[in-house]
């Protein structure tokens, strides 16, 4: 064989194995780009808005995350710790009712705050708090952007600007509530522990029926679960 069709093979060869590499290359960006959309869902195409557009540059973003937050631990409430943070979101809701406002700062620093007892970033550090709940909760993470907004937009007769409607605060707070749910769940397995060790005080005297609306409580404990008041449901408060 002569050393020009060693040389045209050997070209050839290299030719083909480039080519092989770069479909390899190309496949693994498309799968990865997919991966990322599945595990960031809405936060994936804000990312592509805030790049007006552009994919590479969103899905580069999202992975930096990733790398950044993706090995945290997120740390398990101590169940009194849970009680409270749920008996103190309860006080918001009720307190939309007269003070819609005064609500959405306080479920925003709530939030925050029982996000770093997770082990997220302190709410100090509010964009690192947020980028890194965008990773772990990312399906739920807008809401709290929403109630962190709202909690500092111009209030009425500031003159900075447009100051949050009623039915704005109410929407945002009814949004952020799903992230505070997910940091508030039992971790696996203590559900059941829980729902184990719980008694109801009216089955002791055989009157186990149920309480009257006005006293129903919006906090199922157990399960790690808060519920909107009559007013956050049926849009009822004072300035709506």
């Amino acid at each position: 064989m002569s050393t020009g069709v060693i040389i045209l093979l050997i070209v050839v060869a290299v030719a083909l194995v480039a080519a092989v590499v770069a479909r390899s290359v190309a496949a693994r960006g498309a799968g990865g780009g997919r991966g990322l959309k599945r595990r960031f869902g809405p936060e994936y195409d804000r990312a592509v808005a805030r790049h007006d557009g552009d994919s590479k540059a969103a899905e580069q973003e999202l992975e930096e995350r990733v790398k950044r937050h993706g090995s945290l631990r997120e740390q398990p409430l101590e169940p009194s710790a849970r009680e409270r943070y749920l008996v103190r979101w309860t006080a918001v809701q009720e307190q939309f009712v007269d003070s819609p406002r005064d609500a959405v700062v306080e479920a925003d620093r709530l939030i925050a705050e029982v996000a770093g007892a997770r082990g997220f970033p302190d709410g100090d550090r509010r964009d690192e708090q947020l980028d890194a709940l965008s990773v772990h909760h990312a399906h739920h993470v807008h809401g709290y952007r929403r109630v962190h907004r709202a909690a500092h937009a111009p209030t009425a007769g500031s003159g900075t600007g447009p100051a949050a409607g009623t039915e704005e605060l109410r929407e945002a707070l009814v949004e952020a509530r799903a992230l505070f749910q997910d940091l508030t769940a039992p971790a696996r397995g203590e559900e059941k522990a829980l729902s184990r060790g719980k008694s109801d005080p009216r089955e002791k005297t055989g009157k186990a029926e149920e309480a009257p609306a006005a006293t129903r409580t919006d906090t199922d404990s157990s399960r790690g679960r808060t519920h909107a008041p009559w007013a956050l449901n049926r849009r009822h408060v004072k300035g709506s």
